[in-house]
């Protein structure tokens, strides 16, 4: 194995994630609209349909991560089609303005940690992340983004992983060539493109509730 000189890593659910439940995010956007307390009942069957249909290859192949106007179009509809707008008039969109704002995410307790022990030991920083939103904003809230030396956004490029183009970007704006590179993340369908690209990639598995990422053990390979 080649010596490391970069890591990559993906954000949502490897680095930083949406702070809370999907039911609370639900009532906090249905609060922002003035409406009456929602039904939980209500609530746990809309979020339900939320997660049960997110992750499905008819909504992927939507190219909700290729720009912000189709993010915001394909995530609405999705939030529309689960029953939102049965809770509320309007929570469609109010769900969708909280879930990008950079204070409804939170980073793992062992995130800003680990991204401190890679600079010290002189590796340079990099993410790469299917997105239609700037993940920015959140990660300079977070105190992240000065352990980062480079972002390289899906919607920026209109391309998503697992295309090598993706993680190539990264290393060639980070000055590193791929096999001295280490790839970071939670799906094996997209992240492991990386392999593609000459690099190493290590797969974490589903984050718990609470507790840490499970990062650290990123230290023992560097």
């Amino acid at each position: 194995m080649s010596e490391f000189e970069a890591v990559l890593f993906d954000a949502g659910d490897t680095l930083i994630r949406l702070y809370g439940t999907g039911e609370k995010l639900l009532h906090q956007a249905a609060e922002a609209l003035g409406a009456d307390p929602l039904d939980p009942a209500g609530v746990q069957r809309v979020w339900r349909r939320v997660l049960d249909r997110s992750g499905t290859a008819e909504e992927l192949a939507k190219g909700r991560d290729l720009s912000k106007d189709r993010h915001r179009e394909v995530w609405t509809d999705l939030y529309r089609s689960a029953g939102c707008e049965d809770l509320a008039p309007g929570l469609s969109g109010a769900l969708y303005e909280l879930t990008v704002s950079a204070e409804s995410w939170e980073a793992f307790p062992d995130t800003l940690p680990t991204l401190k022990a890679l600079r010290d030991r002189g590796l340079r920083v990099g993410v790469v992340s299917d997105t239609g939103f700037d993940l920015r904003p959140a990660m300079d809230l977070l105190g992240l983004s000065p352990f980062v030396n480079t972002v390289v956004m899906s919607f920026e490029y209109g391309v998503c992983k697992p295309a090598a183009t993706v993680f190539l970007t990264a290393c060639d704006q980070l000055r590193v060539e791929p096999e001295r590179t280490l790839m970071v993340g939670d799906n094996p369908l997209t992240d492991s493109g990386a392999v593609a690209a000459g690099m190493y990639v290590f797969l974490l598995p589903r984050p718990a509730r609470t507790g840490p990422r499970g990062l650290g053990h990123i230290l023992s390979l560097i």
